[in-house]
């Protein structure tokens, strides 16, 4: 191969909706037609064949099924149909699935070339916190840089031919170059494999990931992914999953070619699409230039140690044809904050939508904020499905078909679609106010959803009238002279029956139009409410799935004055323009007089910076009020802080049982405080916080003496 001639293009084909890399997913979901496009391929354009192919027999969604030895068998199930599959044939194919190799589980790379496998490389970096607990099923493999025999099982040994594979920490060597698998964790480490393997001449790196969306993220990962790159030169593939895999994240794609510290591809952050090509043609040339003028990196290059290298009787560049034109490099395009919200949770409704087979959504609308927004997300999904309909994606119009149970609809206006998968309602009750009846009645008739209107004050009648028969009292709202412990009883009663009915519309109200099916009931507690418990235990919040529960209230009123521009939604206006509001208390003079700010005693905006500061930087009240001290030191004295700290953590520890039954929600920010997998704190506290609370108490009395001393010495 001439020196001038070593190009390739590169060609990343993107995983199914629903499936991505080793570790998420169920083995038994798969069809044929996933297991074979599930994958991620680099193609050399120049020679019109698929050269490297990365696929996955499962994922992380697997959870505790990788204890299970049917999880392992149908894997290996899986890998053999690959292996003997036409489709594969010359193509470096690089498959992800759990391996027990002398008993010890890992989460591997099998990488094979026409019925031959090449490497069994396992992961050496295990994702352990947050969402993700690899170190519950898999060991990482220790032994860097060194490899040793895995004994085929009988299944792949008929297939392949071979006793034994290469098991460990290698490289690739083809005719050509040289190549580098990093798996996922990998490369958000400090030393990530990427560092020695590119210093021991590894010029291509190949990683399957499975990244899930958190607002803002994509610009860590597309930060790591060009760093990798321009300290040390070199070729970056990453293909991420997209889409939902069964549970509360949404994998967001956003693959990428990058080379030397640039970006020459970009694929799509959020789609419907099954599988995404993306394409970008370099030369190596391009990597052994820039490496080769780089002292530093060279020096540090004669000293590491070298990796094991599986020699490959295969080439991916090619040099018959010099004139094809070379990638440039571009700017990553990202996305707004409206623009993700309108988008991630929208895919992730259409995947719960379609694998749950229901025939749409029942939503609780108020005429607040947080319902609109969801109403919002599905009327964005509707969108969505119209645009990939109208793109020819098959795969959604089956799958929209199915959830209105007819085989010759076409979608073609997400208008007439919100109107067939949404149903609205508003349910009044004597505190309700005719605005927000107005403003929920509004925006369904702009987004289409079919809008029913129900009074719920019978009910509660009934309800309140049980409790008067037993106990012979009537309970009374604070503002007809009751206590605050009847008050709070009254106001629950209210949100509790709203749940009631939402399930019952939610169940017959397809039955009751001759339509077939269910319907899926959304929740609309945003994070910050559900942060400080601001809502009633099993009440309309409680629902199947909830779209906004990991989003901010703060980003909720960006997103909706998003749609309020994008979608031409002019009954938004009206719902930011008011005030946040339960309606649960009478109404004063026909108006309403609860407000949410009130209720909490403090902000939205200030609700966020305790999440952050309570989960992302671990703080417990005395750090939180050390740091809030710096943060509002221009607003708020050392005394104010110190009751909006103590007032955060008494209001935080006194619901924090309610976050045991949360519903399970779209994780979008990482101060989500739902306990089930991600934030696992106890859920029964002294209310009190003594100790802490006496040290804040402590540091305020000794500001406030320091600052009158101050006072008195400038008199």
């Amino acid at each position: 191969m001439a020196l001038q001639s070593a190009r390739l293009c590169c060609q990343i084909l993107l995983p199914c909706r629903g499936h991505q890399s080793p570790g998420r997913h169920h083995p038994q979901r798969h069809q044929d037609r996933e297991v074979l496009s599930a994958s991620v391929s680099f193609v050399s354009h120049l020679l019109q064949q698929s050269v490297y192919l990365l696929s996955n027999a499962c994922g992380y969604g697997c959870w505790d099924h990788y204890y299970e030895s049917d999880t392992l068998l149908h894997s290996l199930q899986v890998l053999a149909a690959l292996l003997e599959s036409p489709v594969t044939q010359d193509i470096i194919c690089d498959v992800g699935m759990p391996v027990m190799h002398r008993n010890v589980r890992y989460n591997c790379r099998v990488i094979f070339l026409n019925r031959k496998i090449l490497l069994i490389r396992p992961k050496m970096a295990l994702a352990n916190e947050g969402n993700y607990y690899e170190l519950r099923w898999f060991t990482p493999w220790s032994r860097s840089r060194q490899t040793e025999e895995y004994h085929l099982p009988r299944m792949l040994r008929d297939l392949t031919k071979q006793e034994t594979v290469p098991f460990g920490d290698a490289v690739l060597a083809t005719q050509d170059t040289c190549i580098g698998s990093e798996i996922c964790e990998e490369l958000w480490m400090p030393h990530s494999p990427h560092i020695d393997m590119g210093l021991d001449g590894v010029e291509i790196f190949a990683n399957a990931s499975g990244s899930h969306h958190v607002l803002r993220k994509a610009h860590t990962r597309v930060d790591l992914v060009t760093m990798a790159t321009a300290k040390n030169g070199g070729i970056y593939l990453l293909a991420n999953q997209k889409g939902c895999d069964g549970d509360r994240l949404y994998y967001d794609g956003c693959a990428m070619i990058a080379m030397n510290g640039s970006v020459f591809a970009q694929g799509s952050q959020f789609s419907l699409d099954d599988v995404e090509v993306l394409t970008a043609t370099l030369d190596l040339e391009d990597v052994r230039s820039y490496r080769a003028e780089s002292s530093s990196r060279n020096l540090a290059a004669s000293r590491v140690s070298p990796y094991p290298r599986v020699k490959v009787d295969f080439a991916l560049s090619c040099h018959e044809d010099l004139l094809e034109p070379l990638s440039e490099p571009m700017e990553w395009k990202y996305h707004s904050i409206g623009e993700e919200i309108s988008l991630g949770p929208a895919c992730w409704l259409w995947d719960f939508l379609r694998r749950s087979q229901q025939g749409g959504f029942f939503l609780p609308l108020s005429g607040g904020v947080d319902s609109a927004a969801t109403a919002c997300l599905v009327y964005s999904m509707c969108h969505q499905v119209c645009e990939a309909v109208k793109n020819g994606n098959q795969e959604v119009l089956a799958d929209v078909r199915a959830v209105v149970n007819q085989a010759s609809y076409t979608p073609e206006d997400p208008h007439e679609l919100c109107g067939r998968v949404l149903t609205t309602c508003y349910m009044a009750s004597e505190n309700s106010s005719r605005e927000t009846s107005d403003r929920a009645r509004d925006l369904a008739q702009q987004i289409g959803s079919h809008h029913i209107s129900v009074g719920i004050d019978p009910a509660v009648k009934a309800v309140l009238g049980i409790f008067s028969l037993v106990t012979g009292r009537r309970p009374l709202f604070a503002a007809h002279g009751g206590s605050s412990r009847e008050d709070l009883a009254l106001q629950n009663v209210q949100a509790r029956l709203r749940m009631v009915i939402a399930y019952l519309f939610a169940q017959l109200s397809l039955w009751s139009r001759d339509a077939r099916g269910g319907l899926l009931v959304l929740g609309s507690a945003n994070v910050d409410e559900s942060l400080l418990g601001y809502l009633t235990k099993y009440d309309c919040s409680s629902a199947d799935i909830n779209p906004i529960g990991g989003i901010s209230k703060t980003d909720l009123r960006t997103f909706v004055q998003f749609c309020l521009e994008r979608f031409q939604l002019p009954a938004l206006q009206c719902i930011l323009a008011a005030p946040a509001t339960a309606e649960l208390e009478p109404l004063a003079d026909g108006q309403v007089s609860q407000m949410d700010e009130e209720d909490m005693g403090m902000t939205y905006a200030e609700l966020s910076v305790f999440g952050r500061l309570r989960k992302m930087a671990k703080a417990g009240p005395y750090s939180m009020f050390c740091k809030l001290l710096h943060m509002w030191r221009d607003a708020l004295t050392p005394r104010q802080v110190a009751d909006k700290v103590e007032r955060f953590f008494s209001k935080y520890s006194t619901n924090r049982h309610k976050m045991t039954t949360l519903t399970p929600a779209y994780h979008a920010e990482n101060y989500s405080p739902e306990d089930n997998r991600f934030d696992l704190r106890p859920f029964l506290y002294r209310a009190g916080w003594p100790w802490q609370f006496r040290c804040i108490e402590s540091q305020v009395l000794q500001l406030e003496r320091r600052e009158r001393q101050h006072l008195d010495g400038a008199d």
